[in-house]
């Protein structure tokens, strides 16, 4: 059975043995297989006026109404993350814990409070909000006290979760303190009433990445504040400088000890060591931890270095995009650009996508292509990488009225069928590009 989508709902009927018909369904709808005796599930679409019949018309109907399904997606995903910035910036709050010394309140569209929601508890209606208030006295004085014990006594984050544990207290979670634990509560900017969101993205179709700071969403003194806004810079101070004192020789040193002690590393490792910046320090110093790991020789037990190649593929991205735009318009070609898609002379739509060269167990190479069906452009130009993914090998002028597939898998050499498409250099697509001037019939 298919997936249902915004605008494809979808309900299986298993009829009668006497009355099946083998059928087979076009792109990712799949036919289920038999189990027990049981019959083949059939696929119906209830909210769309087409038959599900296997023709050409209800193939092509079936095509447009998943792609308009995924535009709508597209667009929708836009609003809800325009919708859920401008909540931050009025002061609610967009889901997650509160954290230790604070507590969600319900309010209503009027801003009249309607109960603190307990641990797992939801809004029920959509128009109203949740703001974050104070919580027990005796979990603020918690707060407070983590905070003195920083910035007054010096203590560091592995003193302050012992002290902790040794009296018993115990996190929001219910759990031990650790390092890492006690080093949220420090950062967190909630504690002086602000509110931030978008530090991590995974948004439709992409990663999950970690944003910069010139990319959080953040309203100001919009929750009660717990800690005084003095005592928060200062131990903000001494977090930095924990990094700042260290030359590079000094960092990779610390952690090359970490790697000797526990044998292996990763981000919570490095957030749990005694005395050692961060791991957000580590990405900030060096360009990210996988960086890090090469300079001290550690290799971690996946390999990771896709990751590396992808930021690079993305860096090189819109240098190519560039290079394309250039040679169009050495052409004589009018040019607009919409996002990422290039219209050319008013006519046609173009992509640039790069696919990055895989190297299978075998030796072979393998290239994976992803179109953006949001964009659907007329012509996507696939640029492959060779094998050290540092330069263009060649090119694929894939036009969408032709390749209706969302991924496209691609060897050293794949038939007249796709090889067709393949070619050294773009010239011809500035030839085919390029206006040609008639002259005026008289």
């Amino acid at each position: 059975s298919t997936i249902p989508t915004p605008s494809m709902k979808s309900r299986c009927n298993t009829p009668s043995a006497a009355s099946q018909t083998a059928e087979t369904l076009p792109l990712n709808a799949s036919k289920t297989k038999k189990t027990r005796g049981t019959a083949d599930a059939y696929v119906q679409y209830c909210a769309e006026p087409f038959e599900n019949d296997g023709s050409p018309v209800s193939t092509i109907v079936k095509g447009v109404k998943r792609a308009m399904a995924g535009e709508y997606s597209r667009e929708l995903s836009v609003k809800v993350f325009t919708g859920q910035c401008r909540l931050i910036e009025l002061g609610f709050r967009q889901g997650g814990a509160p954290g230790l010394g604070l507590r969600r309140m319900l309010v209503d569209q009027a801003g009249e409070s309607k109960g603190e929601l307990l641990r797992g508890q939801q809004k029920s209606i959509q128009t109203d909000r949740v703001l974050l208030t104070r919580g027990p006295d005796a979990e603020v004085d918690i707060v407070r006290r983590i905070y003195g014990a920083f910035v007054e006594r010096q203590q560091s984050e592995r003193q302050i979760a012992d002290d902790l544990n040794a009296e018993g207290i115990l996190t929001d979670l219910e759990r031990a303190w650790t390092r890492g634990t006690v080093h949220q509560v420090l950062i967190n900017e909630k504690y002086v009433g602000n509110n931030v969101w978008n530090r991590i993205s995974f948004k439709l179709k992409k990663k999950r990445v970690r944003n910069g700071p010139d990319m959080w969403i953040r309203a100001e003194n919009v929750f009660p504040a717990i800690v005084d806004r003095p005592l928060f810079d200062a131990a903000q101070a001494i977090i930095q400088m924990r990094s700042v004192r260290l030359t590079d020789k000094e960092m990779l040193g610390a952690l090359e000890d970490l790697f000797s002690r526990e044998g292996t590393l990763s981000g919570l490792i490095i957030d749990e060591a005694e005395g050692l910046p961060s791991s957000s320090a580590y990405r900030s110093r060096f360009g990210s931890l996988l960086r890090v790991y090469e300079l001290i020789g550690y290799r971690p037990r996946r390999d990771y270095r896709y990751i590396e190649i992808n930021r690079a593929l993305r860096q090189l991205h819109p240098g190519i995009v560039q290079n394309v735009v250039d040679g169009l318009e050495r052409c004589g070609c009018v040019l607009r650009h919409d996002d990422d898609l290039i219209m050319v002379n008013g006519e046609f739509s173009l992509s640039v996508v790069i696919s990055r060269c895989r190297r299978m167990p075998s030796g072979s190479l393998r290239w994976w292509l992803r179109f953006d069906t949001g964009l659907q452009p007329d012509i996507t130009v696939a640029v492959r990488m060779d094998a050290a993914n540092q330069v263009p090998m060649d090119f694929y002028l894939l036009p969408g009225i032709d390749i209706a597939r969302m991924k496209l898998k691609l060897a050293e050499d794949n038939g007249l069928a796709l090889d067709a498409y393949r070619f050294d250099t773009l010239k011809v697509l500035y030839d085919l590009a390029a206006p040609v001037h008639l002259m005026e019939a008289a």
